[in-house]
Formats: structure tokens, C-alpha cells, sequence
């Protein structure tokens, strides 16, 4: 297992402070921000002085009921070999559905069912066949759990990793999420799972509301989140332990002090004698047919449809929480579709309006190709219905459109687009 150190999350908005920080052993990446042919060149000074960098994947969805995408894999895999990186990451968890074809825009829990574990390891071997190096799986937070599981926590992460010899990235974060919004106690889970498959460790910060801990990235760690790492290096020296913070950027000081505090934990613990690797164990129930991953894939549909499209809640789950999260889902849309195209709130007369103009469109048009297909869907939502009322901010946004719509735009759009130009003539 690589030894990796106490590292960052690498964000754009914190390069420079990154290159300065203290004692830093590596940084991760999120896969998908990153072109191996054009790396940024802060990330390419990290890696001329050695610095490890790690790709940390969010788009390949292999809780989900269909098989990896073959080019999402390729795609990780090339960041891997472009980075030098010792190990991939990814998630355990599912980001999307193919009947009826909608994309979360956020990662979300599977069920801990049978069916849904074979699903889940079928998927990791077909990646880990596919990737150029070793294959890390993280367990994620959830507002949210599924009726009618039949393992825990710490039982579904051992069979997959005695099934896969896949390796876990633990977020100790999420430990402590999980047991505020479902009730699980990250002490079990951390006597459960085997450690000795333990590739590296994720502390991040978040903030509780109304009785529900949003795992957001954009706070201070909290100390009940360095507890929690401080209970993991009891049982075990980590190899690489690391502060993610996506939003909200403090002070460099504020980072370096939350570093040096991470570092104090895992310096200063006693852990237990390292474990032998775990033991991979013949999994018998051989290749998932495809009505165990139907029934996944049914159960994924009704779930993702009531959070994104307004449809019925399923049965057995929590009402008021999945509420919760589908709001959280879409204003998520509306910030990350402002950070990508930031012209759209100047356009529309700042932050405010349009906001609450991309939450109406967002009600009941569910993204269904990612996030740069969603601002040009927004941006069509408006024009479609001749907005923004103001005629400047309509030919602004006509032109924002037509530079981005490609060569084939929606038809209607195309003959609104050209009335309207005429007009405005």
C-alpha cells in the first residue's frame, strides 16, 4: 500500500496557497476538472518537485444498476498514467439512471441489499480489468436510507472488499454524517470493515441544520470529525490521510492550521499492529444476470425520479428527508451551473434572480447529461418563453446561447433565435 502522507484536496481557487502549504506530502485531484494533456501549471510544478497526486473520480456511478461506462473508465485511467498516480478513487454509490435516463448531480446511496452488493461488485472487477493501476472505493454521506436492507454498513464494505479485493478510502466526515442522518454508529463500522485494505482517509467539515448534518466541505473540521480519525488511528496507521474543501475558502493559515491539527492526530496515535492484506474470497454467485440488475435498476429509477422530477415518493422512505435532499440536489444545480457559466446570474440581474428563476426551471426538467447541458438547457428554458423580460438581457443571453449550442441547436430555438435577431434588427 502507498504511503502517501498528509495531503489537500487541489482546488483551482487554493493553488497558490497548496504550493506554499507546510510539510505537505500530496494532493488529490477530482478527475474530471483535470485534461491530462493540459495540466494545470501549478499541478505541474507539484509534480516536478514529487508531490503525489491522486485522481479522486465522481462520474462513474458504480453502485448503479448498468455497467461502467467504457469510456469513463478510459478517461480515468488516462488521468491516472498523466499524473504518475500510485492509485484511483471513486465512489461507492450511484449518480444516475438509464430508463428513464436522469443524471443526480450528486452522488447517492445504494441499497445494502444482495442484489445490490453482486450489482456493485460485478462493476468494480469490470473496472478494476480496466484501470492501469489499484482501484480505491469511498464510502459517501447520506441525508437518507433505503427501506428493507439487509446488511450493515460494516458487513456490505467487508463482503465487497473480500469479494473485489477492492481497497476503501474512508471518510471519517461521512462516519460522523451518517450517524446524525441515519442513526449509525461509526465505532461499529470501524470495528466491521477491514482496515488492512485501508488506502487513505478523507476529514472534511460540514455543518448541521434542523437535526440534518450537511456534509459540505466548505467548513472548519469540527472536532467530533478529528475524533473520529483519532479512533481510526487507534486501530490502524493509515497510510495517507487528507483535509477535503471545495467552497467557502478560508485564509492559507486557516488550511495549514486545520493540516497541522490532522497531522497531530495521526502522529500522536497508537495503533495497532499492521493486518495482514485481506483474504479474497470466491465469490459464487458468478456473473449478475440481468433481472438482479432490473430490480436495481427499477428500485435507483423510482428513487432518483422522486428527487429530480417531482414523481411520487417511494414507498418506505422518509418523506420529509428525501424532501430535504431533493432541494439540496437542486441548489446544487443552480450553484455549480453559476460557477460554469457564470455570464447567466450577470445576465439576469445578479445572484437573486437567478436563482430563483433556475429553481423553477429545475421543478420539473431533471438533468439528464451533466451540468454544461444543463446551463444551455436553462438558458433555452428562458428564451423558449421570451425571457428575461428586459430585451438587452434577452439578446445577451440569445448570443450566450448561440456561441455554446454547437452546431445542430434545438430546432425551435434556432427559429426563435433567428426571429428574434431579426427583430432586434
Amino acid at each position: 500500500m502507498a504511503r502517501l502522507g498528509v495531503g489537500i484536496g487541489w482546488r483551482p481557487e487554493i493553488a497558490d496557497a497548496v504550493e506554499r502549504l507546510p510539510g505537505l506530502d500530496w494532493v488529490e485531484v477530482v478527475a474530471e476538472n483535470v485534461c491530462p494533456g493540459h495540466l494545470p501549471e501549478a499541478l505541474e510544478r507539484l509534480r516536478e518537485r514529487g508531490t503525489r497526486i491522486v485522481p479522486h473520480g465522481v462520474s462513474l456511478g458504480l453502485g448503479g444498476a448498468e455497467r461502467p461506462d467504457p469510456a469513463k473508465l478510459a478517461a480515468l485511467g488516462e488521468r491516472a498514467v498523466a499524473l504518475g498516480a500510485p492509485l484511483v478513487t471513486e465512489h461507492i454509490a450511484f449518480v444516475r439512471t438509464a430508463s428513464p435516463a436522469l443524471e443526480a448531480g450528486h452522488l447517492l446511496p445504494v441499497p445494502r441489499t444482495r442484489d445490490a452488493l453482486d450489482v456493485l461488485c460485478e462493476n468494480v472487477r469490470i473496472a478494476q480489468d480496466a484501470l492501469p493501476v489499484p482501484l480505491a472505493l469511498e464510502n459517501i454521506a447520506a441525508l437518507f436510507s433505503w427501506p428493507g436492507e439487509e446488511l450493515t454498513e460494516g458487513q456490505f464494505l467487508t463482503e465487497l472488499v473480500e469479494r473485489t479485493g477492492v481497497r476503501l478510502l474512508i471518510d471519517v466526515a461521512n462516519l460522523h454524517t451518517n450517524r446524525v442522518n441515519r442513526g449509525e454508529d461509526p465505532a461499529a463500522v470501524l470495528d466491521a470493515i477491514p482496515l488492512e485494505a485501508l488506502a487513505y482517509v478523507h476529514v472534511a467539515g460540514g455543518v448541521e441544520r434542523d437535526g440534518v448534518w450537511h456534509d459540505t466541505h466548505a467548513h472548519p473540521v469540527p472536532p467530533v470529525v478529528l475524533d473520529l480519525l483519532a479512533q481510526l488511528r487507534a486501530r490502524v496507521d493509515p497510510p495517507g490521510v487528507l483535509l477535503e474543501r471545495d467552497d467557502d475558502f478560508p485564509a492559507e493559515a486557516e488550511l495549514a492550521g486545520e493540516l497541522a491539527a490532522i497531522r497531530e492526530v495521526v502522529t500522536t496515535g497508537t495503533a495497532a499492529a499492521p493486518a495482514a492484506a485481506p483474504r479474497l474470497r470466491e465469490n459464487k454467485a458468478g456473473a449478475v444476470t440481468d433481472s438482479v440488475r432490473a430490480r436495481v435498476g427499477v428500485g435507483q429509477a423510482a428513487l432518483l425520479s422522486a428527487l429530480v422530477a417531482g414523481t411520487p415518493v417511494p414507498e418506505g422512505f422518509d418523506r420529509a428527508r428525501i424532501r430535504t435532499q431533493a432541494r439540496a440536489l437542486a441548489a446544487k444545480r443552480a450553484d455549480v451551473v453559476a460557477r460554469l457559466a457564470p455570464e447567466l446570474p450577470g445576465i439576469l440581474g445578479g445572484p437573486a434572480p437567478y436563482r430563483t428563476a433556475f429553481l423553477a426551471y429545475a421543478k420539473g426538467r431533471p438533468m439528464t447529461a451533466g451540468y454544461r447541458r444543463d446551463a444551455l438547457d436553462f438558458a433555452e428554458h428562458l428564451l423558449v418563453q421570451d425571457l428575461p423580460a428586459d430585451p438587452a438581457a434577452r439578446r445577451r443571453l440569445t448570443a450566450w446561447w448561440r456561441e455554446r449550442a454547437g452546431a445542430r441547436p434545438p430546432r425551435r430555438v434556432v427559429r426563435w433565435a433567428r426571429a428574434l435577431t431579426g427583430r432586434a434588427a
